[in-house]
């Protein structure tokens, strides 16, 4: 497994960094294509859905079949799975709804173009938020990484088009409100680096303790925490852009996709 740490490192940065993907876009493009984001969003919510019924969950049912029989691996695979699903609803509700990045509605410049002292403490709460839910997020990348690379790549490039988002959430209000788009640009790409940094700091915490039990409750908890952000962020977010049919031709291609790309690996 150590063979594989820098290429999980890796792609937990990359997928962390796609936060500035937004920024860009959103100082770049005159108008966002809301058609791409809508189907976007959705396939990645069906790439996220899919993998963790399909390859998640049954990962943490078998690191427990290791120590435990069958109908005790299953109940406490079906446990971890809810308390990701607990955890991250905690998460969330601790946060105002107004602040809440993945409480904003479909996005429109011209709401932001007033600067004032409020706008940008909204700015910079909400990069506080964003890199608070980065670091889970960065922390299930390497940890399915290590497990199995083909489904850490799976998983990053989900994470990766769901935090484009996020960096637009970020860098809007604190570019209207400052009018630096260096300063905006910055701190968006700052929360993506919780991603990695929540990486580190998880594996090296937890690292002296891994064994199959562990490994069997985090691929449960990656598994509720992968289901809950489709449902309450990406599904939601891409309905937001007012293209409801495109999102859910986004979510049948991405588990379309993610089942073609399992038969393929499945071979080599």
């Amino acid at each position: 497994m150590d063979n594989n740490i820098y290429f999980a490192f890796l792609l937990t940065f990359m997928a962390g960094i796609s936060t500035g993907i937004g920024s860009l876009m959103s100082f770049f493009s005159k108008d966002f294509n809301t058609k791409f984001l809508s189907f976007s969003l959705g396939f990645s919510a069906g790439v996220m859905i899919y993998i963790s019924f399909v390859e998640i969950f049954p990962k943490a049912m078998k690191f427990f079949y290791n120590t435990h029989n069958e109908t005790t691996s299953y109940i406490f695979a079906t446990i971890s799975f809810f308390l990701g699903i607990g955890i991250s609803s905690i998460i969330d509700n601790l946060i105002p709804s107004f602040e809440n990045p993945h409480e904003i509605k479909n996005i429109d410049k011209s709401k932001y173009e007033k600067r004032n002292k409020k706008l940008l403490r909204t700015g910079f709460f909400t990069f506080l938020v964003i890199t608070l839910h980065n670091f889970p997020e960065g922390f299930a990348t390497l940890i399915a990484s290590l497990s199995d690379p083909k489904l850490g790549i799976s998983i990053a490039v989900a994470i990766a088009i769901h935090n484009i988002p996020e960096g637009i959430a970020t860098s809007i209000p604190i570019y209207y409100s400052s009018g630096s788009k260096k300063k905006a640009l910055y701190f968006s790409f700052l929360s993506g680096l919780a991603e990695p940094l929540g990486a580190f700091i998880g594996y090296f915490a937890l690292s002296s303790v891994f064994n199959d039990t562990t490994f069997g409750i985090i691929f449960g908890l990656i598994a509720g925490i992968m289901v809950y952000i489709s449902l309450d962020e990406l599904l939601p977010t891409a309905e937001e852009y007012g293209h409801h049919h495109l999102s859910i031709i986004g979510i049948i291609a991405g588990m379309m996709i993610m089942a073609s790309s399992l038969i393929i690996f499945k071979q080599i």
